[in-house]
């Protein structure tokens, strides 16, 4: 795996800007002012070699726990839930803190659970640590997130602060439109079951040289797995649900993308999922070259037949949920079956509740799935309000004594106004008001 790129001296100027960057998504309760000057400075030897210390501190343990609480979640192997935790916590975290002190913290086993995909009959598995874990997994992010952010490139932007999807995709966007013609639509087959144990440690050793700090990592990465009353011990990879486990995919995927940087190729990456834009079939060639090569030595592997090169004048390719078509981009169907199904679930033939109950349920999930496809072709909205109207005119058809779905009279009995006025959020029209505001410069 490819050296990382020397750092470069900031200037005064650079540094405190990099420096106000940073304490706007660094957990205070580690890293203080100084810590983040010398973080923007360079430490010594480039490495850290202290911190199991910060880790174990009373107030990065509690801000743990917020984060834990916060993001809910089912209880692990030894069913303790967050709520039974938080009876007790001030206690509890004063015993985990003292264990982890004495470097007596020992993982429990991760609860296995095989998940649907959305939009496909296949599933995927998602492990769940117990509440205490998860509390010690967000504390060590907490002290090492920071360190290692810091020397991510720039086109990477899956579980970073302050980037997401939309960037990503803005930058896809950008490409095409500045006439990059040729993607390599790249596709990592298990890439989070097939991470080497060793090499992210050699990976992460770089920055980091507190073997407390190094052995607890790998306690993490070697954690049980508990399966259907089955216990095994995983030989490779990060498991997908854990908190640690976004940080250290993007960690090992770090030096490919400076390898793309360094060779000049455009590359976007969210976690495991990226592309490259060139501006030739043939630098694109080159470019799938040199990830296959990049890919064997960090012993993951391209999948065989979702790994192509695409010409975006004739062919579409998927990325973060959209299908870019040679005229635009709409949602992937899986994309648009997730929200039906969803929707589904939420407009059931026998639901009692009142229509505007209804409606006020449907809103956020349309709403906020508008939010994300709202940059779609327009032919996109007009189909999905139409269909979600349906499932609406099927529950008052039913009410009526009819039978099946809304269809026929019942759209005269209940034509469009009639749920606009109800308050359903409608795609179609959010989209003319995006359009017009566009349009005006006021977007």
């Amino acid at each position: 795996m490819p050296e990382e790129p020397s750092a470069t001296v900031p200037t005064a100027k650079q540094a405190e800007e990099a420096v106000l960057d940073l304490q706007r998504w660094a957990e205070p309760e580690v890293w203080t002012r100084r810590m983040l000057t010398a973080l923007v400075s360079g430490v010594k030897g480039g490495c850290w070699f202290s911190l199991i210390d910060k880790v174990y501190t009373t107030g990065n343990l509690e801000s743990a726990f917020d984060k834990v609480k916060a993001n809910k979640g089912a209880p692990g192997v030894d069913k303790q839930t967050i709520e039974t935790y938080k009876r007790s916590v001030s206690q509890r975290l004063e015993k985990l803190r003292e264990r982890l002190r004495k470097g007596e913290y020992r993982p429990k086993a991760v609860r296995r659970v095989q998940i649907p995909k959305p939009g496909s009959k296949e599933t995927r598995p998602l492990g769940i640590p117990t509440v205490e874990d998860r509390i010690v997994q967000t504390g060590l992010r907490n002290v090492l997130e920071p360190i290692f952010d810091r020397g991510f490139a720039k086109h990477s932007y899956g579980f970073r602060p302050g980037r997401g999807c939309k960037d990503a995709l803005r930058r896809v966007d950008q490409l095409l439109r500045e006439g990059y013609t040729h993607v390599v639509d790249a596709d990592l087959k298990s890439y989070f079951d097939t991470i080497d144990h060793d090499k992210l440690m050699e990976l992460v050793e770089r920055k980091v040289t507190d073997s407390r700090v190094l052995k607890l990592l790998r306690a993490f990465l070697e954690q049980e797995v508990m399966e259907d009353l089955k216990i095994w011990t995983p030989e490779r990879g990060s498991p997908q649900g854990a908190v640690i486990s976004p940080m250290l995919s993007n960690i090992y995927l770090d030096p490919l993308d400076h390898l793309m940087e360094d060779r000049g190729y455009e590359m976007v990456r969210y976690a495991d999922d990226f592309v490259v834009l060139c501006r030739s079939e043939q630098e694109a060639i080159r470019a799938l070259e040199e990830i296959r090569q990049w890919t064997d030595e960090a012993l993951l592997t391209l999948h065989p037949t979702k790994t192509r090169i695409v010409d975006v004048r004739t062919e579409s390719f998927a990325f973060l949920g959209y299908d870019f078509r040679p005229k635009g981009k709409w949602p992937r169907r899986k994309s648009v079956l997730k929200l039906r199904d969803t929707v589904r679930g939420r407009t059931r033939r026998t639901d009692g509740r009142s229509l505007s109950a209804i409606i006020d349920d449907l809103n956020p999930v349309i709403r906020g799935w508008f939010e994300y496809f709202k940059h779609s072709h327009r032919s996109t909205f007009r189909e999905l309000d139409s269909w979600v109207r349906m499932r609406l005119r099927s529950i008052l058809r039913r009410r009526k004594g009819g039978r099946g779905r809304g269809r026929g009279v019942d759209h005269q009995r209940w034509p469009n106004r009639f749920f606009a006025a109800e308050g359903l959020f409608t795609m179609q029209t959010a989209h003319q008001q995006l359009v017009s505001a566009l349009k005006r410069g006021t977007h």
